[in-house]
């Protein structure tokens, strides 16, 4: 019986990336949801190396760190002088003398490669037993990249980067991808014989291939089906090609499941998202980090979701959620923020400059808008009227609400934590309740209305209010006021204050 190919896989993370001028290194920029490096320990992925090695320099702290996040099994190593990639290579197999088998090296900084193709081209090396195999391309502009020479035959003869190559070398299109696989015995042998003359006083990997072509070593080349998968970037202009790229392939593959993308160019969905059948995708919408789409869901436009899950056949319009779960048939936005640990449960809904924090909004649950939730527990089929706040921080400690099923809470009314509206209970508008309301009671804490008359033409005197209230009064004559005990006894008293709590003037839908 066969045995397994041991493999060893080395990723070059050590650059500075001078030219992204930033404090971040090259290969901890994010695109679409991961970061350059962790798309291509994805794309290794598949292989299953029994070792993985990073190789790091610049930023060394902070790519350890995000491989402790992202790929904890890695192993990084430090290359403390930036003396070239086959001095990089050489270190990584310094820090696993046992490696044995193959060896992959692949440059941090080639976020579309795919793992088909990484499996491909060790395929291809360990069926030809190669000493070494390049993963080249055909592009349509080769500038910067190091070119693939062949002989006559058509077999490599050698690997030039631009910068030493001839103005014949140049000429050529078919270009090194940054790719690799070794035999690791052989691979080690090289690496002991590479010199520092060149342009940039450095050691080349790519200069292996040319010894092992004089050693009379076997050697292939195994080209990419598709260029684009191959494009590292250098600086932030390239980096956002990158994502372009990226964008549409992720929105094609959507697509072809069954997920409709209204305006793919303005759809923007990270590559650790899910969106399921029969989902519609309207434009200007962003889905990031984990965030799940369910099936006939409605998401957009205008729609930002980071670690959010919106359940099937659920609507978020013109909104901004973050960590937030919104249940079946749930109706989010439009302008809803929906922050860390809002869960609307199914078939509520969150509607316009409603904002909702670490609160449940239960099943059938109203907040239509205006209004801030925080620290809650909303009841199912209870109402929450407009700019409605849930008065959450005593300025040290957060504290919680209640309200309970089919709970009523008029409009402007401030509900002020701790606090329990029970089920069925109502809450006048305008009321500020630092009190339990029992199940099925109303809380009213308004203050009696007193008309102070002649006031405006006291204190306003030669104002457009002043010439409006004097043309009214010259018309229909003075208002009569009403005292604040009259005023009881004409609406019934403090029970009906207003006229009578119906929905209209309560709450609102």
């Amino acid at each position: 019986m066969p045995q397994p190919h041991l493999r060893t896989t080395v990723v070059l993370a050590a650059g500075e990336g001078k030219r992204m001028k930033s404090a971040l290194p090259k290969v901890l920029q994010p695109l679409l949801g991961r970061t350059l490096l962790g798309h291509v320990l994805t794309a290794a992925g598949p292989l299953g190396a029994d070792r993985t090695v990073v190789v790091v320099g610049h930023g060394a702290e902070q790519v350890r760190a995000h491989l402790a996040e992202i790929a904890p099994a890695a192993t990084p190593v430090l290359q403390s002088e930036q003396l070239g990639t086959g001095h990089a290579v050489r270190i990584a197999l310094d820090a696993v003398p046992e490696a044995s088998g193959t060896v992959v090296v692949i440059n941090g900084d080639v976020p579309l490669l795919r793992a088909e193709t990484v499996v491909a081209l060790v395929a291809a090396h360990e069926r030809e037993g190669a000493a070494a195999t390049v993963l080249a391309a055909e592009v349509p502009d080769p500038t910067g990249l190091g070119r693939i020479v062949r002989d006559a035959d058509g077999r490599l003869e050698q690997i030039v980067e631009e910068r030493d190559a001839s103005p014949a070398q140049r000429a050529l299109r078919e270009i090194n991808a940054g790719i690799y696989a070794f035999d690791v015995a052989r691979l080690r042998d090289a690496l002991g014989k590479l010199s520092t003359d060149n342009d940039q006083g450095e050691e080349y990997l790519t200069d292996v291939f040319g010894l092992l072509v004089s050693a009379g070593e076997p050697v292939g080349v195994h080209v990419a089906a598709d260029h684009v998968e191959t494009l590292g970037c250098n600086d932030r202009v390239e980096l956002a090609g990158l994502r372009r790229l990226l964008r549409d392939r992720v929105n094609e593959a959507w697509m072809r499941s069954g997920v409709s993308i209204l305006d793919p160019e303005t759809t923007w969905i990270d590559v650790t998202a899910t969106v399921a059948r029969d989902a519609v995708i309207d434009q200007n919408t962003q889905l990031r980090g984990a965030t799940v789409v369910g099936a006939e869901a409605v998401v957009g436009p205008d729609v930002t979701l980071v670690d959010t899950v919106v359940g099937p056949a659920a609507t978020v319009l013109r909104s901004h959620a973050v960590g937030a779960d919104v249940g079946p048939g749930a109706s989010v936005g439009p302008y809803a923020y929906l922050r860390p640990a809002a869960r609307l449960a199914e078939g509520s809904k969150v509607g316009t400059f409603v904002e909702v924090k670490n609160s449940e909004v239960g099943a059938g649950a109203k907040v239509p808008h205006l209004s801030y939730v925080g620290d809650a527990t909303i009841g199912a089929k209870a109402n929450i009227g407009a700019a409605t706040i849930f008065v959450n921080y005593d300025g040290v400690n957060k504290h919680r609400t209640t309200v309970g099923e089919a709970a009523f809470i008029g409009c402007d009314t401030s509900l002020i934590a701790p606090v329990e509206v029970g089920p069925g209970a109502y809450v006048a508008a305008g009321s500020a309740i630092s009190q339990d309301v029992p199940a099925g009671a109303l809380g009213v804490t308004r203050a009696p209305q007193r008309a102070i008359e002649g006031w405006v033409a006291r204190k306003r005197p030669g104002t457009a209010s002043a010439a409006a209230a004097e043309r009214a009064q010259a018309a229909g004559g003075p208002v009569e006021a009403v005292s604040a005990s009259e005023g009881e006894a004409i609406h019934g008293g403090a029970e009906t204050v207003g006229g009578g709590l119906t929905a209209g003037d309560t709450a609102t839908e």
